[in-house]
């Protein structure tokens, strides 16, 4: 993960997507992004908002044809299903874009043996994504990575199947820490009067990985709402 740490904070969800979305764009457009650029998608509502600014207002400037695009993590359900972070994706993203199905690498949710789908997948990627974006749940989780799980512990598998998720499905693939640490560019959004605990621990509080997993992306890029930026001090929240 590069040095990163800047913290940007807007007015509302609707301008943070549009500049998370700016942000984005910049970096799959950087000089340095020479063939393919390896993006990794997150679920939820905040990344909704910002594809859907990427596949309106700017998607004449995104390089669909050099993009390879993966997933933090994922729901144990069928592709088509409404809890899948794919089906949010190509809904939001992907619909209408002649993308090779080749570059699109979901997570098989509906594989029945999960093990072995996480085994699969993290076959596919590479030794260190382009460009990470996450999320942040309440409780201070990203990907499937939820506060006092095992896998927050883990140092060499790249993709995990996790059972016993505090939010349904409970069943999950994720990304787990390595992936997260390797990332080249490693983007945070969140949004919302209902993350700002969560925003603060992680940026402020002492580090506690386990009990805030968000905290493996410290030194990442953080764009927040005004809301979710709510509990940082003045001066970290520019």
């Amino acid at each position: 993960m590069s040095a990163g740490g800047e913290r940007i904070v807007v007015e509302g969800a609707a301008p943070l997507a549009r500049r998370a979305a700016e942000w984005t764009l910049a970096r799959l457009q950087a000089p340095g992004a020479r063939g393919r650029v390896t993006f990794c998608l997150a679920g939820g509502t905040t990344p909704r908002l910002l594809y859907q600014v990427l596949a309106t207002e700017l998607a004449h400037l995104v390089p669909w044809d050099r993009l390879e695009l993966f997933f933090g993590d994922e729901r144990c359900v069928p592709p088509g299903d409404p809890d899948s972070n794919y089906r949010m994706a190509e809904e939001s993203l992907l619909r209408g874009r002649l993308l090779d199905p080749a570059r699109v690498h979901r997570m098989a949710g509906e594989d029945p043996d999960p093990a072995r789908a996480a085994r699969a997948y993290e076959s596919l990627l590479p030794p260190a994504l382009d460009l990470l974006l996450l999320g942040v749940g309440p409780d201070g989780h990203t990907c499937s990575l939820f506060p006092g799980h095992a896998a927050l512990g883990e140092r060499t598998r790249k993709v995990l199947a996790i059972d016993g998720a505090p939010k349904p499905p409970p069943r999950r693939l994720t990304i787990t820490p390595p992936v997260i640490d390797a990332a080249r560019e490693v983007l945070v959004v969140a949004a919302g009067r209902d993350k700002a605990e969560a925003v603060a621990r992680a940026l402020e509080g002492p580090r506690d990985v386990m009990a805030c997993p968000i905290q493996l992306a410290r030194r990442a890029t953080w764009i927040l709402d005004r809301a979710a930026a709510a509990l940082l001090t003045p001066s970290s929240s520019k």
